[in-house]
Protein backbone atom coordinates (compact mmCIF):
# COMPACT_ATOMS: atom_id res chain seq x y z
CA UNK A 1 0.00 0.00 0.00
CA UNK A 2 2.83 2.40 0.72
CA UNK A 3 6.55 2.66 0.37
CA UNK A 4 9.14 3.12 3.08
CA UNK A 5 12.53 4.64 2.32
CA UNK A 6 15.03 3.53 4.91
CA UNK A 7 18.43 1.94 5.10
CA UNK A 8 21.41 2.96 3.09
CA UNK A 9 23.06 6.35 2.82
CA UNK A 10 22.14 6.36 -0.85
CA UNK A 11 18.49 5.98 0.02
CA UNK A 12 18.76 8.77 2.57
CA UNK A 13 20.42 11.05 0.02
CA UNK A 14 17.64 10.26 -2.46
CA UNK A 15 15.05 11.25 0.09
CA UNK A 16 16.71 14.57 0.78
CA UNK A 17 16.88 15.29 -2.94
CA UNK A 18 13.21 14.45 -3.39
CA UNK A 19 12.23 16.61 -0.42
CA UNK A 20 14.30 19.47 -1.77
CA UNK A 21 12.40 19.24 -5.05
CA UNK A 22 9.03 19.56 -3.35
CA UNK A 23 8.29 15.85 -2.98
CA UNK A 24 6.33 14.29 -0.17
CA UNK A 25 8.98 12.19 1.62
CA UNK A 26 10.87 13.18 4.72
CA UNK A 27 14.37 12.25 5.77
CA UNK A 28 12.89 10.01 8.47
CA UNK A 29 11.45 7.79 5.75
CA UNK A 30 7.84 8.84 6.09
CA UNK A 31 5.63 9.67 3.13
CA UNK A 32 4.00 13.07 3.61
CA UNK A 33 0.45 13.46 2.32
CA UNK A 34 -1.34 16.79 2.37
CA UNK A 35 -5.12 17.13 2.47
CA UNK A 36 -6.59 20.37 1.08
CA UNK A 37 -9.98 21.15 2.63
CA UNK A 38 -12.26 24.18 2.80
CA UNK A 39 -13.82 23.49 6.19
CA UNK A 40 -13.78 20.96 8.98
CA UNK A 41 -14.61 17.58 7.41
CA UNK A 42 -14.38 15.81 10.77
CA UNK A 43 -11.12 14.11 9.86
CA UNK A 44 -8.94 15.00 12.87
CA UNK A 45 -9.42 11.80 14.86
CA UNK A 46 -9.52 9.66 11.74
CA UNK A 47 -6.18 11.00 10.56
CA UNK A 48 -4.60 10.27 13.94
CA UNK A 49 -5.90 6.72 13.68
CA UNK A 50 -4.69 6.30 10.11
CA UNK A 51 -1.21 7.52 10.98
CA UNK A 52 -1.11 5.17 13.97
CA UNK A 53 -1.85 2.18 11.74
CA UNK A 54 0.38 3.40 8.87
CA UNK A 55 3.66 4.28 10.55
CA UNK A 56 5.21 5.35 7.24
CA UNK A 57 2.56 8.00 6.55
CA UNK A 58 2.40 11.58 7.85
CA UNK A 59 -0.70 13.63 7.00
CA UNK A 60 -1.11 17.40 7.00
CA UNK A 61 -4.51 19.10 6.75
CA UNK A 62 -4.74 22.48 5.03
CA UNK A 63 -8.01 24.22 5.89
CA UNK A 64 -9.10 27.51 4.32
CA UNK A 65 -12.43 29.08 3.42
CA UNK A 66 -14.18 27.55 0.43
CA UNK A 67 -13.82 30.47 -2.00
CA UNK A 68 -10.12 30.75 -1.18
CA UNK A 69 -9.73 26.98 -1.54
CA UNK A 70 -11.36 26.92 -4.99
CA UNK A 71 -9.40 29.91 -6.27
CA UNK A 72 -6.10 28.57 -4.99
CA UNK A 73 -6.75 25.13 -6.40
CA UNK A 74 -7.55 26.49 -9.86
CA UNK A 75 -4.30 28.47 -9.79
CA UNK A 76 -2.28 25.51 -8.53
CA UNK A 77 -3.64 23.18 -11.18
CA UNK A 78 -2.95 25.70 -13.94
CA UNK A 79 0.59 26.26 -12.67
CA UNK A 80 1.35 22.59 -12.12
CA UNK A 81 2.52 23.00 -8.53
CA UNK A 82 1.35 23.73 -5.00
CA UNK A 83 -1.80 21.60 -4.82
CA UNK A 84 -2.33 19.24 -1.91
CA UNK A 85 -1.98 15.51 -2.54
CA UNK A 86 -5.71 15.11 -1.91
CA UNK A 87 -8.14 17.97 -2.51
CA UNK A 88 -11.79 18.45 -1.65
CA UNK A 89 -14.12 19.42 -4.48
CA UNK A 90 -17.49 20.83 -3.39
CA UNK A 91 -20.45 19.65 -5.47
CA UNK A 92 -21.14 23.18 -6.69
CA UNK A 93 -17.76 23.35 -8.47
CA UNK A 94 -17.09 19.72 -9.31
CA UNK A 95 -18.25 20.30 -12.90
CA UNK A 96 -15.74 23.13 -13.22
CA UNK A 97 -12.88 20.89 -12.15
CA UNK A 98 -14.21 17.94 -14.13
CA UNK A 99 -13.51 20.05 -17.22
CA UNK A 100 -9.83 20.00 -16.12
CA UNK A 101 -9.73 16.29 -15.45
CA UNK A 102 -6.37 16.02 -17.23
CA UNK A 103 -4.92 17.68 -14.12
CA UNK A 104 -6.21 14.87 -11.89
CA UNK A 105 -5.42 11.22 -11.42
CA UNK A 106 -8.04 8.87 -12.83
CA UNK A 107 -8.84 6.95 -9.65
CA UNK A 108 -10.16 4.11 -11.79
CA UNK A 109 -6.50 3.23 -12.37
CA UNK A 110 -6.33 2.20 -8.71
CA UNK A 111 -9.59 0.24 -8.69
CA UNK A 112 -12.05 2.98 -7.74
CA UNK A 113 -14.74 1.67 -10.08
CA UNK A 114 -15.03 -1.39 -7.85
CA UNK A 115 -16.37 0.94 -5.13
CA UNK A 116 -19.19 2.37 -7.26
CA UNK A 117 -22.05 0.61 -5.46
CA UNK A 118 -21.12 2.21 -2.13
CA UNK A 119 -22.61 5.56 -3.18
CA UNK A 120 -26.01 6.81 -4.22
CA UNK A 121 -26.02 6.58 -8.00
CA UNK A 122 -26.31 10.32 -8.58
CA UNK A 123 -23.47 11.01 -6.12
CA UNK A 124 -21.15 8.58 -7.87
CA UNK A 125 -22.00 10.04 -11.27
CA UNK A 126 -21.21 13.58 -10.11
CA UNK A 127 -17.64 12.49 -9.39
CA UNK A 128 -17.02 10.80 -12.73
CA UNK A 129 -16.52 11.69 -16.40
CA UNK A 130 -16.38 9.92 -19.75
CA UNK A 131 -19.39 7.77 -19.01
CA UNK A 132 -17.93 6.63 -15.71
CA UNK A 133 -14.56 5.56 -17.13
CA UNK A 134 -12.80 8.49 -15.46
CA UNK A 135 -13.25 8.65 -11.67
CA UNK A 136 -12.41 12.18 -10.58
CA UNK A 137 -13.27 11.91 -6.88
CA UNK A 138 -14.76 9.78 -4.13
CA UNK A 139 -17.84 11.21 -2.43
CA UNK A 140 -17.76 12.46 1.15
CA UNK A 141 -21.05 13.76 2.58
CA UNK A 142 -24.21 15.08 0.94
CA UNK A 143 -26.32 18.12 1.81
CA UNK A 144 -29.86 16.78 1.89
CA UNK A 145 -32.11 19.60 2.95
CA UNK A 146 -34.16 20.34 6.07
CA UNK A 147 -35.70 23.50 7.51
CA UNK A 148 -34.55 24.79 10.90
CA UNK A 149 -36.83 27.00 12.99
CA UNK A 150 -36.99 28.67 16.40
CA UNK A 151 -39.88 27.00 18.23
CA UNK A 152 -40.06 29.73 20.87
CA UNK A 153 -40.43 32.44 18.23
CA UNK A 154 -43.08 30.40 16.46
CA UNK A 155 -45.00 30.11 19.74
CA UNK A 156 -44.83 33.88 20.19
CA UNK A 157 -46.36 34.29 16.74
CA UNK A 158 -49.14 31.82 17.44
CA UNK A 159 -47.74 29.24 15.03
CA UNK A 160 -47.44 25.52 15.86
CA UNK A 161 -44.15 24.39 17.34
CA UNK A 162 -44.33 20.60 16.96
CA UNK A 163 -42.08 19.69 14.02
CA UNK A 164 -44.72 17.53 12.33
CA UNK A 165 -47.27 20.34 12.56
CA UNK A 166 -44.72 22.89 11.37
CA UNK A 167 -44.04 20.73 8.30
CA UNK A 168 -47.75 20.88 7.50
CA UNK A 169 -47.50 24.67 7.37
CA UNK A 170 -45.36 24.57 4.25
CA UNK A 171 -45.78 21.68 1.83
CA UNK A 172 -44.79 24.21 -0.86
CA UNK A 173 -42.68 27.35 -0.93
CA UNK A 174 -45.82 29.38 -1.56
CA UNK A 175 -47.12 28.02 1.75
CA UNK A 176 -43.82 28.96 3.37
CA UNK A 177 -44.44 32.54 2.21
CA UNK A 178 -47.91 32.47 3.78
CA UNK A 179 -46.38 31.32 7.07
CA UNK A 180 -43.98 34.26 6.79
CA UNK A 181 -46.91 36.66 6.47
CA UNK A 182 -48.57 35.19 9.57
CA UNK A 183 -45.33 35.34 11.53
CA UNK A 184 -44.51 38.92 10.53
CA UNK A 185 -47.97 40.17 11.46
CA UNK A 186 -47.48 38.92 15.02
CA UNK A 187 -43.74 39.50 15.53
CA UNK A 188 -42.72 42.46 13.33
CA UNK A 189 -39.42 42.94 15.15
CA UNK A 190 -38.09 39.49 14.20
CA UNK A 191 -37.29 38.46 10.65
CA UNK A 192 -38.91 35.26 9.42
CA UNK A 193 -35.82 34.03 7.57
CA UNK A 194 -32.12 34.88 7.61
CA UNK A 195 -31.62 35.65 3.93
CA UNK A 196 -33.40 35.49 0.59
CA UNK A 197 -30.27 33.93 -0.87
CA UNK A 198 -30.72 30.69 1.04
CA UNK A 199 -34.39 30.44 0.15
CA UNK A 200 -33.58 30.99 -3.52
CA UNK A 201 -30.87 28.35 -3.50
CA UNK A 202 -33.08 25.82 -1.70
CA UNK A 203 -35.89 26.27 -4.24
CA UNK A 204 -33.56 26.08 -7.23
CA UNK A 205 -31.80 23.02 -5.81
CA UNK A 206 -35.08 21.13 -6.04
CA UNK A 207 -34.96 21.28 -9.84
CA UNK A 208 -33.03 18.93 -12.12
CA UNK A 209 -31.69 21.79 -14.25
CA UNK A 210 -30.94 25.32 -13.11
CA UNK A 211 -28.63 27.68 -14.97
CA UNK A 212 -27.37 25.00 -17.35
CA UNK A 213 -28.97 22.11 -19.21
CA UNK A 214 -27.43 18.67 -18.96
CA UNK A 215 -25.57 19.32 -22.22
CA UNK A 216 -23.92 22.26 -20.38
CA UNK A 217 -25.72 24.89 -22.45
CA UNK A 218 -26.73 28.06 -20.60
CA UNK A 219 -30.51 28.19 -20.08
CA UNK A 220 -31.11 30.58 -17.17
CA UNK A 221 -32.82 33.20 -19.32
CA UNK A 222 -35.39 30.68 -20.58
CA UNK A 223 -35.69 28.37 -17.56
CA UNK A 224 -38.92 29.39 -15.84
CA UNK A 225 -37.82 27.59 -12.68
CA UNK A 226 -34.95 30.03 -12.18
CA UNK A 227 -37.32 32.98 -12.49
CA UNK A 228 -39.87 31.37 -10.17
CA UNK A 229 -37.24 30.71 -7.49
CA UNK A 230 -35.96 34.28 -7.79
CA UNK A 231 -39.44 35.80 -7.57
CA UNK A 232 -40.39 33.74 -4.51
CA UNK A 233 -37.20 34.65 -2.66
CA UNK A 234 -37.36 38.29 -3.76
CA UNK A 235 -40.93 38.61 -2.48
CA UNK A 236 -39.73 37.81 1.04
CA UNK A 237 -37.04 40.46 0.70
CA UNK A 238 -39.44 43.04 -0.67
CA UNK A 239 -41.68 42.54 2.36
CA UNK A 240 -38.61 42.90 4.63
CA UNK A 241 -39.20 39.44 6.05
CA UNK A 242 -35.53 38.53 5.62
CA UNK A 243 -32.49 39.57 7.59
CA UNK A 244 -30.51 40.39 4.41
CA UNK A 245 -27.59 38.52 5.95
CA UNK A 246 -24.52 37.11 4.24
CA UNK A 247 -24.94 33.37 4.82
CA UNK A 248 -22.66 31.99 7.55
CA UNK A 249 -20.90 35.33 8.04
CA UNK A 250 -20.07 36.97 11.36
CA UNK A 251 -23.22 39.08 11.06
CA UNK A 252 -25.18 35.86 10.56
CA UNK A 253 -23.65 34.46 13.76
CA UNK A 254 -24.55 37.61 15.68
CA UNK A 255 -28.14 37.44 14.43
CA UNK A 256 -28.32 33.80 15.54
CA UNK A 257 -27.12 34.70 19.00
CA UNK A 258 -29.61 37.56 19.24
CA UNK A 259 -32.53 35.47 17.96
CA UNK A 260 -33.11 37.93 15.13
CA UNK A 261 -34.61 35.45 12.68
CA UNK A 262 -36.88 32.45 13.04
CA UNK A 263 -36.09 30.09 10.17
CA UNK A 264 -33.25 29.06 7.91
CA UNK A 265 -32.82 26.41 5.28
CA UNK A 266 -30.47 23.82 6.71
CA UNK A 267 -28.64 20.98 5.01
CA UNK A 268 -27.29 18.45 7.48
CA UNK A 269 -23.87 20.08 7.72
CA UNK A 270 -25.38 23.45 8.71
CA UNK A 271 -26.61 22.23 12.10
CA UNK A 272 -23.13 22.53 13.56
CA UNK A 273 -22.84 26.10 12.25
CA UNK A 274 -26.18 27.10 13.76
CA UNK A 275 -25.21 25.62 17.11
CA UNK A 276 -21.85 27.37 17.08
CA UNK A 277 -23.40 30.71 16.15
CA UNK A 278 -26.44 30.62 18.44
CA UNK A 279 -24.57 29.29 21.45
CA UNK A 280 -25.69 27.31 24.49
CA UNK A 281 -28.41 29.81 25.41
CA UNK A 282 -30.44 28.71 22.35
CA UNK A 283 -30.20 24.97 23.07
CA UNK A 284 -33.63 23.39 22.71
CA UNK A 285 -35.08 26.50 21.08
CA UNK A 286 -34.04 25.51 17.58
CA UNK A 287 -35.73 22.53 15.94
CA UNK A 288 -35.59 20.80 12.54
CA UNK A 289 -38.35 19.71 10.19
CA UNK A 290 -38.75 18.92 6.50
CA UNK A 291 -38.22 21.62 3.90
CA UNK A 292 -40.97 22.93 1.62
CA UNK A 293 -41.09 21.20 -1.73
CA UNK A 294 -39.42 18.02 -0.44
CA UNK A 295 -35.82 16.93 -0.86
CA UNK A 296 -33.10 19.10 -2.30
CA UNK A 297 -29.34 19.00 -2.05
CA UNK A 298 -27.01 21.72 -0.86
CA UNK A 299 -23.41 20.75 -0.57
CA UNK A 300 -21.45 17.60 -0.20
CA UNK A 301 -17.98 17.06 -1.59
CA UNK A 302 -15.50 14.70 -3.20
CA UNK A 303 -11.88 13.82 -2.52
CA UNK A 304 -9.73 13.99 -5.66
CA UNK A 305 -6.01 13.46 -6.33
CA UNK A 306 -4.13 16.02 -8.46
CA UNK A 307 -1.56 14.55 -10.84
CA UNK A 308 1.20 16.80 -9.54
CA UNK A 309 1.41 14.84 -6.27
CA UNK A 310 4.35 12.49 -5.69
CA UNK A 311 2.38 9.65 -4.13
CA UNK A 312 -0.89 9.12 -6.02
CA UNK A 313 -1.38 5.52 -4.90
CA UNK A 314 -0.96 6.37 -1.22
CA UNK A 315 -3.18 9.42 -1.67
CA UNK A 316 -5.88 7.27 -3.23
CA UNK A 317 -5.68 4.73 -0.42
CA UNK A 318 -6.16 7.48 2.16
CA UNK A 319 -9.08 9.01 0.24
CA UNK A 320 -10.63 5.56 -0.11
CA UNK A 321 -10.35 4.97 3.64
CA UNK A 322 -11.69 8.39 4.63
CA UNK A 323 -14.77 7.91 2.43
CA UNK A 324 -15.42 4.26 3.37
CA UNK A 325 -18.81 3.44 4.95
CA UNK A 326 -17.33 2.93 8.41
CA UNK A 327 -15.73 6.37 8.40
CA UNK A 328 -18.79 8.11 6.93
CA UNK A 329 -20.87 6.71 9.78
CA UNK A 330 -18.38 7.86 12.40
CA UNK A 331 -18.21 11.35 10.89
CA UNK A 332 -22.01 11.62 10.93
CA UNK A 333 -22.16 10.65 14.60
CA UNK A 334 -19.49 13.22 15.47
CA UNK A 335 -20.29 16.17 13.16
CA UNK A 336 -23.73 15.52 11.67
CA UNK A 337 -22.41 15.47 8.09
CA UNK A 338 -24.81 13.15 6.27
CA UNK A 339 -23.23 10.15 4.53
CA UNK A 340 -23.69 9.93 0.76
CA UNK A 341 -23.88 6.15 0.87
CA UNK A 342 -27.34 4.52 1.19
CA UNK A 343 -26.02 1.65 3.28
CA UNK A 344 -24.88 4.18 5.85
CA UNK A 345 -27.76 6.66 5.92
CA UNK A 346 -30.21 3.74 5.99
CA UNK A 347 -28.34 2.21 8.92
CA UNK A 348 -30.61 1.76 11.96
CA UNK A 349 -28.20 3.58 14.26
CA UNK A 350 -27.91 6.52 11.87
CA UNK A 351 -31.68 6.71 11.41
CA UNK A 352 -32.19 6.66 15.17
CA UNK A 353 -29.83 9.59 15.76
CA UNK A 354 -31.32 12.62 17.49
CA UNK A 355 -29.76 16.03 18.00
CA UNK A 356 -30.02 17.16 21.62
CA UNK A 357 -29.33 20.81 20.79
CA UNK A 358 -32.16 20.91 18.26
CA UNK A 359 -34.82 19.84 20.76
CA UNK A 360 -33.92 16.17 20.27
CA UNK A 361 -34.92 16.33 16.61
CA UNK A 362 -34.62 12.95 14.82
CA UNK A 363 -32.05 14.32 12.40
CA UNK A 364 -30.98 10.91 11.15
CA UNK A 365 -34.49 10.15 10.01
CA UNK A 366 -35.23 13.66 8.69
CA UNK A 367 -32.12 13.95 6.56
CA UNK A 368 -32.10 10.33 5.41
CA UNK A 369 -35.70 10.71 4.23
CA UNK A 370 -34.72 13.88 2.41
CA UNK A 371 -31.82 12.00 0.81
CA UNK A 372 -34.14 9.29 -0.49
CA UNK A 373 -36.23 11.84 -2.43
CA UNK A 374 -33.23 13.87 -3.59
CA UNK A 375 -32.90 14.68 -7.28
CA UNK A 376 -29.68 16.65 -7.70
CA UNK A 377 -29.52 19.73 -9.85
CA UNK A 378 -27.14 19.58 -12.79
CA UNK A 379 -24.14 21.85 -12.20
CA UNK A 380 -22.67 23.48 -15.29
CA UNK A 381 -18.97 24.14 -15.68
CA UNK A 382 -19.62 27.85 -15.00
CA UNK A 383 -22.28 27.34 -12.33
CA UNK A 384 -20.05 28.84 -9.66
CA UNK A 385 -19.66 32.04 -11.72
CA UNK A 386 -23.34 32.44 -12.58
CA UNK A 387 -24.99 31.57 -9.26
CA UNK A 388 -23.53 34.37 -7.11
CA UNK A 389 -24.87 36.98 -9.54
CA UNK A 390 -28.45 36.10 -8.58
CA UNK A 391 -27.60 36.01 -4.89
CA UNK A 392 -26.14 39.51 -5.06
CA UNK A 393 -29.24 40.69 -6.92
CA UNK A 394 -31.46 39.37 -4.13
CA UNK A 395 -29.39 41.27 -1.57
CA UNK A 396 -30.04 44.48 -3.48
CA UNK A 397 -33.77 43.75 -3.23
CA UNK A 398 -33.52 43.05 0.51
CA UNK A 399 -31.64 46.31 1.05
CA UNK A 400 -34.24 48.28 -0.89
CA UNK A 401 -31.77 49.31 -3.57
CA UNK A 402 -33.74 47.77 -6.44
CA UNK A 403 -37.16 46.34 -7.13
CA UNK A 404 -37.34 42.63 -7.80
CA UNK A 405 -37.91 43.31 -11.50
CA UNK A 406 -34.91 45.64 -11.75
CA UNK A 407 -32.67 43.21 -9.87
CA UNK A 408 -33.76 40.33 -12.10
CA UNK A 409 -33.03 42.26 -15.30
CA UNK A 410 -29.56 43.25 -14.12
CA UNK A 411 -28.79 39.74 -12.82
CA UNK A 412 -29.82 38.13 -16.07
CA UNK A 413 -27.50 40.38 -18.06
CA UNK A 414 -24.56 39.81 -15.69
CA UNK A 415 -25.18 36.07 -15.56
CA UNK A 416 -25.30 35.82 -19.36
CA UNK A 417 -21.92 37.57 -19.52
CA UNK A 418 -20.50 35.28 -16.83
CA UNK A 419 -21.66 32.20 -18.72
CA UNK A 420 -19.79 33.13 -21.92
Amino acid sequence: MSRRLVGSAAATLAMVMVAGCGGGSQADGKIELSLGLFSDFGYDKLIEEYQASHSNIKIEQRKVKMEQHNTQLATQLAGGRGAADIVALEEGVVSQFRASKDKFVNLAEYGAKDLKDQWAGWKWNQGTADGGEFVLGLGTDMGSLGLCYRADLFAAAGLPTDRAEVAKLWPTWADYAKAADTFTAKTPNVKFVDTARNVYKAILDQTEEGYFAKDDSYIAEKNDKVKTAFDQAAALGTKQQTGALEPFSQDWNVALKQGSFATTTCPAWALALIKAGAGDAAAGKWDVTTAPGGGGNWGGSFLAVPKQGKHPKEAYELAKWLTAPEQQKRIFKETGNLPSQPKVYQDAEVQATVNEYFNKAPVGQIFATSAESLKPTYRGTKDSKVGPVFGTALTRVEQGKQSAAEAWTQALKEATDAAK
